[in-house]
């Protein structure tokens, strides 16, 4: 009978320790995005009101440098939650959540992000967009549902041209008719609820995506006059070579030159920004209730987008380059075990997620994983950190971004290299100019080694050059 009641107390004790140590892991809070390009305070955007994401900054750490894998929302997102570069996996173009698993034997292999999480006992919880449609199916323990691009009006007011949403103007009337709304309401909600287990709860939010429509209240706290526009020179890319005309060949979407005939540019950037403060203004919801909640002061916060966007930039309006403004996304890390009101001007990645997640809440390092623990570098600003980010665009087609340089080649070899220092926007192609050659071959060697083909699942088709290369 003693050998019971021995072995009842000492399972009793395993049990209460084991939820213990459950409890004591850190929860999980990511909120991504869409199409949110560096129109913070945060950042430095002296237009922007985005008060919400500036208080998380100053809570936390933002990587005021962090670029993506792939300037488009489907490989991004893919390779964020696979830990995996596009030039890995061959996805450079779209692809749908369900079948990425299937590409080949590395995204076979490596566990999503938070299959990870998932697999260390956490309860997983997500609503809206955070692969590229919502979650592969059967992952979430607790699924909010997708979000759409609506709602729509029955005309579109500006820009009605087929193989784009770009649009923009006052709609619809009330907040609640935006997903937005809803998903936010549903995640504040599930941050009142009680878990026996630590959460993993993923908001995906759809604006500043296009078309750039929210009610008139949020356009109101915005003079269109009064805006700055964006860096722009006519003649940009007069000096680029011959495959960036194919690459950066938009038809559907807006040029400059367009909105400046038409002066539509300052009502265009008033559309953006008045999304941004939108989703601001959810951010600010989601995080006021995480901080009435019991879970405040044991979770982390981590806030990205999945690109960058071009204003106007290099004559379009669109994300899909591998210049600077397409490339370049908010990355905001904040919570527990995170220091306070720091900024890191390191050039990373967004690769770096998933590691940085796994280390912050004392995870196992998922071997697989191209991507590097951003934690050293958030505790210490002096960290020697040597790692450039990379971004492709298309197979071949890649950008190596460092704190110095960014350098470009193409896959029919030609190149692009700008100093940053000197020409932020990056205006002046250096590469064909002799001194700079010790440089660009060293930078050239930072080129990923294998450039998968494109996987026969993934695709792109909003433009000719891709259109032509027989992918579908």
């Amino acid at each position: 009978m003693k050998y019971l009641i021995f072995a009842c107390s000492l399972l009793f004790v395993l049990q209460t320790a084991a939820q213990s140590n459950r409890q004591e892991m850190p929860n999980i809070l990511m909120i991504a995005v869409d199409d949110l390009n560096d129109f913070i305070g945060a950042m430095g955007n002296p237009d922007a009101i985005t008060p919400n994401i500036d208080k998380l900054a100053s809570q936390g750490v933002t990587f005021t440098n962090a670029h993506c894998q792939a300037p488009l929302c489907g490989p991004s997102r893919a390779s964020i939650m696979t830990g995996l570069r596009p030039s890995s996996t061959g996805i450079y173009g779209m692809i749908a959540d369900n079948e990425i698993k299937d590409v080949n034997m590395r995204t076979q292999k490596t566990p999503f992000l938070h299959e990870h999480f998932k697999e260390a006992g956490y309860y997983l919880l997500g609503v809206g967009k955070i692969f590229h449609q919502h979650f592969p199916d059967g992952l979430l323990d607790e699924d909010g549902g997708k979000s759409e691009y609506g709602p729509l009006p029955e005309k579109r007011f500006k820009w009605d041209k087929k193989g784009t949403a770009t649009d923009w103007g006052a709609f619809p009337t009330e907040d609640i008719a935006m997903p937005d709304d809803y998903a936010t309401a549903w995640a504040v909600e599930k941050l009142s609820q009680q878990y026996d287990k630590p959460f993993f709860l993923s908001v995906g939010l759809i604006r500043p995506h296009v078309p750039w429509y929210v009610p008139q209240k949020w356009f109101d706290l915005y003079d269109p006059q009064k805006l700055h526009l964006p860096a722009y020179l006519p003649n940009d890319k007069a000096d680029l070579p011959d495959i960036t005309k194919k690459i950066d060949d938009w038809p559907m979407m807006p040029t400059t030159e367009w909105a400046i005939e038409h002066n539509e540019w300052r009502n265009i950037l008033q559309a953006y920004l008045a999304c941004v403060s939108y989703a601001d203004h959810n951010i600010g919801r989601i995080l006021d209730a995480l901080r009435k909640s019991k879970y405040a002061e044991n979770t982390i916060v981590v806030l990205w987008s999945d690109h960058g966007y071009r204003l106007g930039e290099k004559n379009t309006f669109a994300k899909v380059s591998l210049w600077d403004r397409a490339t370049k996304a908010p990355l905001i890390f904040s919570g527990a075990g995170v220091p306070e009101g720091e900024k890191r001007n390191q050039a990373v990645e967004l690769l770096d997620i998933y590691p940085t997640l796994t280390d912050l809440a004392g995870l196992t390092h998922n071997a697989l994983n191209e991507g590097s623990s951003l934690v050293p570098l958030m505790k210490n600003d002096h960290y020697k950190w040597n790692k450039p980010a990379i971004t492709s665009w298309g197979r071949n087609n890649t950008s190596i971004k460092t704190k110095d340089y960014r350098f470009i080649k193409y896959e029919d070899g030609s190149k692009e290299l700008y100093d940053i220092k000197k020409d932020p926007n990056e205006w002046n192609n250096l590469a064909g100019e002799a001194k700079y050659a010790k440089v660009m071959k060293r930078l050239e060697a930072l080129l990923p080694k294998d450039n998968v083909p494109w996987s026969d699942k993934s695709f792109y088709n909003a433009n000719e050059y891709f259109r032509n290369k027989g992918l579908k």
